[in-house]
């Protein structure tokens, strides 16, 4: 058998063993002994046997006894929880060492609307471990203008029906004016106080321009566009260059800013969006799209809150 967890210094008997665990995570959740038996095709005194060793060897009692039914107890709850970390932990490793066996390497369709400057450092990182893996990208505004996307990322998942989502960021929204707009005494602003500004945004359809405008409307006013712009590096450009002032995401614009520039926090309610990766439900991921998946995911989460 497979010793998972040993005690320094202990004696010899003083371990917990693999099927032990297996065993009692069994019982702690069918609270049954003769059912856990039979799940586990194994004989009812043999099983109570494992149990009793168990206890034996922790030094406490796992469950209460109440004639033939079991319950388990405070103790045996605290040790379940710890139990089911090594077991989840024994299963992630056994995937990841399976996958070692297998070449990540294909094409992978990848559509995204946000984040365009995040995304390429992403897929960087991602070649650096995955040379074998290209790409064929779907960049535009709007829903994804081909069904064969394997991943998606967007913040205005419309027409993304008949998919399976995870979040991957949540992030605020953020006033970028330039130093010497008098507003930039400010630390933070009601944005009814910039409805005679001229904004600096990008073009109807986009999911950043499509929530300024919903937040402008919310605060009472249409706002008055400046410069409009296909082209997120642009409309930062024009930021750079004090041409005016922008509602900006705080986390995917890295490198926007310089000491010309202040950023104001909204006072205003829902001044966050929410980026999404999206996977379709009828379209099994092959291994490559997979682990981009888990990258996408890490890579978002770690992500740090001041870029």
């Amino acid at each position: 058998m497979l010793t998972i967890l040993t005690i320094p210094e202990c004696k010899e008997k003083d371990f917990v063993e693999l099927q032990q665990l297996l065993y009692f995570q069994h019982v702690a959740h069918s609270e049954n002994m003769t059912r856990s038996a039979s799940d586990l095709h194994i004989s009812q005194p043999s099983l109570s046997k494992v149990i009793r060793v168990l206890e034996q060897e922790l030094g406490v009692l796992l469950f209460d006894r109440r004639g033939r039914k079991i319950a388990l107890n405070e103790k045996g709850r605290l040790f379940l929880r710890r139990v089911e970390t090594v077991l989840n932990e024994l299963k992630e490793a056994r995937s990841e060492l399976q996958a070692q066996d297998k070449e990540v390497k294909g094409t992978l369709h990848f559509y995204f609307d946000v984040a365009s400057s995040v995304i390429p450092d992403v897929i960087r990182s991602f070649r650096l471990l995955y040379p074998e893996v290209t790409f064929e990208l779907d960049q535009h505004y709007g829903a994804p203008s081909s069904p064969r996307f394997d991943l998606c990322v967007t913040s205005m998942p419309v027409g993304l029906r008949g998919t399976e989502k995870v979040d991957l960021l949540k992030e605020e929204l953020l006033l970028a004016v330039p130093l010497d707009n008098p507003l930039a005494v400010q630390s933070s602003i009601r944005l009814d106080q910039i409805a005679d500004e001229g904004l600096i945004c990008l073009r109807k359809g986009n999911s950043l321009r499509e929530l300024a405008d919903a937040l402008c409307k919310t605060a009472g006013f249409v706002p008055k566009i400046s410069f409009e712009s296909d082209d997120p590096a642009t409309v930062r450009g024009l930021i750079r260059a004090g041409q005016g002032i922008a509602l900006v995401p705080s986390l995917t614009w890295p490198g926007t800013f310089d000491e010309t520039i202040k950023l104001l926090k909204l006072e205003n309610p829902n001044r966050f969006r929410t980026i999404e990766l999206h996977w379709k439900k009828d379209h099994p991921l092959g291994l490559a799209a997979q682990t981009f998946r888990l990258f996408l995911i890490d890579y978002f989460s770690k992500l740090p809150h001041n870029l």
